[in-house]
């Protein structure tokens, strides 16, 4: 096979163009004169001998043969760029205020044992914790990154998975006792039930059993709260029954103050992620987060 030396040359000027709608606009980012970059543009296309962009006096568009090409190439040129910000991330000592938005649960059954490692690996980083169970804006609100649990909303924020937990049901003894233990899904309907509010849909319960059933219960909820350590307190007091992750009531369940009911029966999973802006280069202390939190 011969050996092309020009093969990838032009790629980033292309992808550019086509990323940022124009000459002119990519000029500006890449620092180039307008000219310069028609120029590599006319090269480019010399040495495929093909026509990749439609050109006016105002706009440009595709090619049928050039959307192909940026299809593959703006792969390519990502990638270039993951694999440069990795080699340079690796000479850089994380460092800097790293903000962090997290739920109250999360951060009091699984941060509160991990984050003090993390800060212990990264002294340069100082992080600054805000614990709030409501979905928060963190690009217009400053945040570095956020953790979420259960369903995402469809955004341009990158997500990565960490882990994910399943819901348990529980009430204290006492409660139980008075009110019977529940041997079905469907007997949590005469119960006094307490909700997540912040849940997309908080009085409809999901189990399976054995992986095969999707068995839907519609409680009736004599209490609804949007932090899960309120749930647990209520469920503690013998209110009622909930649903919690098995993370955020794992001391009760083993001291016995909370009791777990319908074992045989499996909630929906809930993912828990990090979310954070879409960014060409991720800093050096977002990405050490990130990477310690998948594997902790």
């Amino acid at each position: 096979m011969t050996y092309n030396s020009n093969l990838l040359d032009g790629m980033t000027i292309f992808v550019s163009v086509v990323d940022e709608g124009g000459f002119s606009a990519a000029g500006r980012k890449l620092r180039h004169s307008t000219s310069h970059i028609s120029k590599v543009i006319q090269s480019l296309e010399t040495r495929l001998n093909t026509r990749l962009l439609n050109r006016t006096t105002r706009s440009i568009s595709l090619t049928d043969e050039g959307q192909k090409y940026y299809e593959t190439v703006s792969v390519i040129v990502d990638m270039a760029k993951d694999m440069t910000d990795g080699l340079q991330d690796n000479k850089v000592v994380p460092s800097g205020r790293l903000r962090i938005t997290a739920p109250v649960s999360f951060a009091l059954g699984h941060l509160v044992n991990s984050l003090p490692e993390f800060m212990n690996l990264y002294p340069d980083i100082q992080v600054e914790l805000e614990l709030n169970d409501r979905k928060v804006d963190i690009v217009s609100q400053g945040y570095d990154l956020a953790i979420r649990i259960g369903q995402l909303d469809d955004s341009s924020l990158i997500a990565r998975k960490i882990g994910e937990s399943y819901g348990v049901i529980i009430a204290s003894p006492d409660y139980w006792d008075l009110h019977g233990r529940p041997s079905r899904p469907s007997d949590l309907t005469d119960h006094r039930c307490l909700t997540y509010s912040n849940m997309a849909n908080p009085n409809i319960w999901h189990f399976s059993k054995g992986g095969k059933d999707n068995i839907k219960v519609k409680i009736k909820p004599v209490a609804a709260c949007n932090n899960a350590e309120m749930e647990m307190a209520l469920a503690l007091a013998g209110v009622g029954v909930t649903r919690l992750p098995a993370f955020v009531c794992e001391t009760y369940l083993k001291n016995g103050q909370l009791e777990p009911v319908l074992k045989d029966y499996q909630s929906d999973p809930m993912a828990i992620h990090i979310v954070y802006a879409n960014r060409s280069h991720l800093p050096a202390k977002i990405r050490a987060f990130v990477d310690f939190m998948g594997t902790n």
